[in-house]
């Protein structure tokens, strides 16, 4: 998952000096590395040398003693290079799942209540949930930490608790709430819109439970979030109204609708329509 230009193979050089002999080892050991005169390492690409480092506890290193050191490294470093590429030719294109993962990003500072909740359920119900390990700082930056993409579900739960839903877009929410005047749609986890009775389907319904049921999943288009972040919904793809449903709109507690579109209250005994009434006329005795 990590992208190279090209992959990095290396090796350390050991050195022996004793009676005027000297001997270059490849690979040297523990053993080697305390006892010895040098620990040289060398890593590079097929390209050339990339890094190099060198602890020496002789007199001295002479330019033949290096050379010999930077060419065996090389033969080493190949050697190594090529069995990796029989392993793995090129970088993969993810980590694997097993793989450690930490996501971070930033939420608005008002926003970090609601992600912790109350006494810490929110975010204690993401973390078992998802198996991930969560960190919030002041600022609002979040951490994310987890194996098997749990730091990546972690996060997806916590965009959508802070995410506000903007007009125009579009949500599959489900119903969790039905009143006389329309139906409640959870859009995402803890946000709530409205959807009107006059938008649940095409034409006239007395009751929402004629075209959705508690529990129903269904489409809809956010038309308006207030001052107060309530949020009024559309319904795409409206279905039918229900045969017979809407014949009662003349019943008690429902309004005309008048051929001008506009909803009026229905006229009660006595009302004239909010003309004045003219006065009682009184005779003399």
């Amino acid at each position: 998952g990590v992208p190279l230009k090209r992959p990095v193979s290396g090796v350390a050089m050991g050195l022996i000096q004793e009676e005027g002999k000297t001997v270059v080892l490849t690979d040297i050991q523990g053993l080697e590395d305390f006892l010895g005169d040098m620990d040289f390492k060398v890593t590079g690409t097929t390209k050339g040398i990339t890094a190099m480092q060198m602890d020496n506890k002789a007199t001295g290193l002479t330019p033949e003693i290096l050379r010999s050191a930077l060419m065996q490294a090389h033969e080493g470093r190949m050697f190594i290079l090529d069995t990796m590429l029989d392993a793995i030719p090129a970088p993969r294109e993810a980590t694997k799942d097993c793989a450690p993962q930490i996501i971070s990003l930033t939420i608005p500072t008002d926003k970090i209540r609601d992600v912790i909740g109350s006494g810490g359920k929110v975010i204690r119900g993401i973390q078992e949930d998802t198996g991930a390990t969560i960190d919030i700082q002041e600022d609002g930056t979040v951490f994310i930490a987890g194996t098997n993409g749990a730091g990546d579900a972690a996060a997806e739960r916590i965009k959508a608790i802070v995410k506000v839903p903007e007009v125009g877009e579009e949500y599959t929410g489900r119903v969790v709430g039905i009143q006389p005047f329309g139906a409640f749609v959870e859009l995402l986890p803890g946000k709530d819109g409205l959807l009107h009775i006059s938008r649940v389907a095409q034409g006239r319904v007395d009751k929402v439970e004629d075209v959705l049921n508690i529990g129903d999943e269904v489409k809809v288009r956010v038309l308006e979030v207030d001052e107060k972040g309530k949020i009024s919904l559309d319904r795409i793809d409206k279905p039918e109204a229900p045969a017979g449903s809407g014949k009662s709109g003349d019943s008690e507690g429902h309004a005309r609708r008048h051929s001008d579109g506009e909803r009026r209250p229905r006229r009660r005994p006595g009302d004239n329509g909010g003309e004045k009434r003219q006065p009682r006329r009184h005779h003399d005795a």
